[in-house]
């Protein structure tokens, strides 16, 4: 099975027992970013004024990734990235998750807290990172290691996932043991120097801002809720 980038960001997010390692809500907003940037180095969107515009309705051939194409392509209005944000959100988790599971990636589990409260989890099929898993982080450590294709550059997909790795809070987690202020340097450095298109790399870099400042504005109000509640 060819990953997408939704796939790869949500087996970086889990750990070999199938812990969440960022949340809900970064998870959930980081895949519908993994998606919206599919669509855009595929050439399907762009961002016209700051509104996600389709230019190419042809299907990519991810059925996961063409539903949301099909979503947006049907709106009556071009709207806002984040606007899109928690509307291609809902249920996208679960479809990846049993794709992934299908496919022999993950193994669903259900067990109970405390002998009580249900829990589900997806861990490893194997019990060890799984070998897809592998294959991402080593192109990653590549990228940030700057063995991108030979000219030092990175490719445009791996650029677009680190930016989303960055922006959800997971770079610590998949590029462990670095001085954080470096780390940072260097994923800076690849998020701006993306050498896709230039129309693909502006649509690519405001939807990574989008996602982060989206999970960082709703995070933040159901702080302030819940501490208006308490």
């Amino acid at each position: 099975m060819n990953n997408g980038l939704a796939d790869d960001f949500l087996l970086l997010a889990l750990d070999d027992h199938g812990k969440n390692l960022i949340g809900d809500l970064r998870l959930n907003y980081g895949l519908a970013g993994a998606v919206l940037l599919d669509l855009a180095l595929a050439g399907r969107i762009e961002l016209a004024e700051d509104r996600v515009t389709v230019t190419d309705p042809t299907p990519t051939g991810d059925p996961v990734v063409d539903e949301a194409l099909a979503r947006i392509a049907a709106g009556e209005q071009p709207r806002k990235a984040d606007a899109w944000i928690q509307p291609l959100a809902d249920g996208l988790r679960a479809k990846v998750l049993d794709r992934q599971v299908e496919a022999g990636v993950l193994r669903k589990e259900q067990d109970r807290v405390l002998w009580v409260f249900p829990r589900t989890r997806f861990a490893s099929a194997t019990g060890a990172q799984p070998a897809a898993e592998t294959a991402v982080r080593a192109e990653l450590t590549a990228a940030i290691d700057g063995n991108g294709d030979g000219d030092g550059e990175v490719p445009a997909r791996a650029a677009a996932l680190i930016g989303l790795v960055q922006v959800s809070g997971l770079a610590e987690e998949v590029f462990p043991g670095r001085p954080k202020e470096e780390l940072k340097a260097r994923l800076d450095a690849i998020t701006a120097g993306n050498r896709a298109a230039d129309a693909v790399q502006q649509t690519v870099r405001r939807i990574q801002a989008v996602i982060g400042s989206t999970a960082a504005i709703t995070a933040a109000t159901s702080a302030a809720t819940t501490a208006a509640i308490s």
